[in-house]
C-alpha cells in the first residue's frame, strides 16, 4: 500500500510542470535572444528545434532505462540533468552554447513526463488513478498554458536568462522532495536488458526524416513536389523498418500494446488531439498579436483564463473518470475543444475581450475533460508490465503529433493566405481569412476523435473489480 500519496503526487507534479513550462516559455524570448546574439531567424529557431528533437529522441529510452536503473534513479537523474541544463542555458554567452545547453535540458526533460506518469500509474490503486492523473496533469498542461505569460513577463523585466534561472530553485526542490518521498521506488527490481541499437537508429531516422520532410521539403517545394513525395516515401519506409524491428525479442519499444483495442482507441484520440491542438494553437499568436494588435504580454494574459479553468477542472475530470464516466466526459471534452476553435474563427478586429476570454475558457474546459479520462483509459487497458511503454508512447505522441501539427498548420496557413491573395483580396483580409479557415479546419479535425471516443470504456473500474473478484 502506497504511503504519503499526496506528497508523492506533489513531488511528481513539480518535476513535470517544470519541464512542461520550459516547452513554451522560450518562444516569447526568441526575438530578444536573436537580437542579443546577432543571429538570423533561422539560426535562433535552433533553440527550440534542438530541444524538441532531442526530447523526442530520448523518450523511447525511458523504458529501457527504467529496467536497468529503476524509476527512482531515472526520475532523480532526469530532474538533475534538466536543472543542470537550465543553469548552462542561463550562462550561455553565444548561440552555440545555448543550443548545446538546450540539448542537455532535453535529455533530462524527455524522461520526466513518462517516468513520473509511470510511477503514478504503477503505484496508485486503479480506483484512484483517474483522480491522480487529473491532479498530475495540471502541471503537464498548465506549463504550456502559463509558459508564454511567464516568459513574456520575465524577459521584459529580468532578461531572457531569467526564463532558465527560474528552473534552478524548482529543480532543487523537486530533487529534495524525490529523495524524501520516492525512496520506496528503490525496492523496484532491476533487470539488464540489451539495448536495441538497430531499433533506436531506425527510430532516430524516422523522426529526423519526418521533421525534415514536413518543415523543409513541404514548405520550400510544396506538397505536390517530387522532393516532398520522395521524403514521405523514405519516411514511411524508415517507419516500416522500425515497426518490423520491434518484432524481435527485447525490442526498443514493446509495440505489442497496439494489439490491445482499448489502448488503440485512447492512442488515436491522443494523436488527433495533439495534431489539431498544437496546430490550432500555432495560429493564436498571429491572431492576437498580428490581426488584433495585442502586445506580447497582453496576448499572453489572454491565455490565462485557459490555464485557470484547467487548474479548477482537471481534478474534477479525473474524479469523474474514477466514478465510471470516462466515455461521456471524453466526448464532452472533444465537443468543447472543437467549439472553442469555432469561437476563435469568429474573432475579428473589434471583437470584445470578453468573447476572447469565453473562447479560452471553453478551450480550457475541453482540455480538462479530455486528457485525464483518456489517459486513464489508456493506462487501464494495458498490463502492469506494459505501463512504461504506454506512458512513453503517450508522451511521444504528444510531442511528435504536436510538431507535425505545427508543421502542417504553418504550411496550410501559407497556402490559404496565398490563395486569397491570388483572388486579389487585401493582405489584411487574406490573413484574417487564412486564420479563420485554419481554426475551422482544426475544429473539424478534433471532432474526428469522437469516432474512437464512443468506444471508450464507461465503467471500467467496476468491470475490473468484478473480473478480479471472479479470479480472472
Amino acid at each position: 500500500m502506497l504511503r504519503d500519496k499526496v506528497q508523492v503526487l506533489v513531488t511528481l507534479m513539480i518535476g513535470t510542470s517544470m519541464a512542461a513550462i520550459d516547452s513554451s516559455i522560450v518562444n516569447v524570448s526568441l526575438p530578444v535572444i536573436q537580437k542579443e546574439f546577432g543571429v538570423g531567424v533561422d539560426d535562433v529557431t535552433l533553440v527550440v528545434t534542438a530541444y524538441m528533437i532531442t526530447f523526442l529522441l530520448f523518450i523511447p529510452l525511458t523504458n529501457w532505462l527504467k529496467n536497468r536503473i529503476g524509476y527512482y534513479n531515472l526520475y532523480i537523474g532526469s530532474i538533475t540533468l534538466f536543472t543542470l541544463g537550465s543553469l548552462l542555458c542561463s550562462l550561455s554567452g553565444n548561440l552555440e552554447m545555448l543550443v548545446i545547453a538546450r540539448v542537455v535540458q532535453a535529455i533530462g526533460g524527455g524522461a520526466i513526463a513518462p517516468s513520473s506518469l509511470g510511477i503514478l500509474s504503477e503505484n496508485f490503486p486503479r480506483e484512484e488513478r483517474g483522480s491522480a492523473i487529473g491532479w498530475w496533469g495540471i502541471g503537464n498542461v498548465m506549463g504550456p498554458a502559463l509558459g508564454p505569460t511567464l516568459g513574456g513577463v520575465l524577459t521584459q523585466y529580468l532578461g531572457w536568462e531569467s526564463i532558465f534561472y527560474v528552473n534552478i530553485p524548482i529543480g532543487v526542490i523537486a530533487i529534495l522532495l524525490a529523495f524524501r518521498y520516492l525512496g520506496f521506488l528503490k525496492a523496484q527490481p532491476k533487470t539488464n536488458p540489451p539495448f536495441d541499437v538497430k531499433g533506436y537508429l531506425l527510430f532516430v531516422s524516422f523522426v529526423i526524416l519526418l521533421q525534415w520532410t514536413l518543415t523543409c521539403t513541404g514548405s520550400k517545394y510544396g506538397f505536390a513536389s517530387w522532393q516532398f513525395i520522395g521524403g514521405v516515401i523514405v519516411t514511411l519506409l524508415s517507419f516500416y523498418l522500425f515497426v518490423r524491428s520491434a518484432r524481435r525479442p527485447q525490442p526498443l519499444m514493446d509495440l505489442s500494446v497496439f494489439t490491445i483495442a482499448g489502448f488503440n482507441r485512447a492512442f488515436i484520440i491522443v494523436a488527433i488531439r495533439s495534431l489539431a491542438l498544437f496546430g490550432g494553437m500555432f495560429f493564436l499568436p498571429f491572431l492576437l498579436q498580428g490581426l488584433l494588435g495585442y502586445s506580447e504580454i497582453q496576448s499572453a494574459m489572454l491565455l490565462l483564463p485557459n490555464a485557470l479553468i484547467m487548474l479548477v477542472t482537471r481534478p474534477l475530470a479525473g474524479k469523474l473518470a474514477d466514478k465510471g464516466l470516462i466515455r461521456n466526459i471524453s466526448i464532452v471534452g472533444i465537443v468543447l475543444l472543437s467549439a472553442s476553435f469555432f469561437l476563435f474563427a469568429r474573432i475579428n478586429i473589434g471583437t470584445p475581450v470578453w468573447f476572447i476570454i469565453i473562447a479560452m475558457l471553453v478551450r480550457g474546459l475541453g482540455i480538462s475533460f479530455l486528457i485525464a479520462p483518456v489517459s486513464t483509459a489508456m493506462l487501464n487497458a494495458v498490463e502492469l508490465s506494459q505501463t512504461a511503454t504506454a506512458t512513453s508512447l503517450n508522451s511521444l505522441m504528444l510531442q511528435l503529433g504536436g510538431s507535425v501539427g505545427i508543421a502542417i498548420s504553418g504550411s496550410l496557413h501559407s497556402y490559404i493566405y496565398a490563395h486569397y491573395l491570388a483572388k486579389q483580396y487585401p493582405q489584411s483580409l487574406s490573413e484574417h481569412y487564412a486564420l479563420q479557415d485554419g481554426f475551422i479546419f482544426t475544429a473539424v479535425v478534433i471532432l474526428l476523435a469522437i469516432i474512437p471516443a464512443v468506444k471508450l470504456p464507461q465503467k471500467v473500474y467496476k468491470r475490473l473489480r468484478d473480473k478480479e473478484a471472479l479470479g480472472a
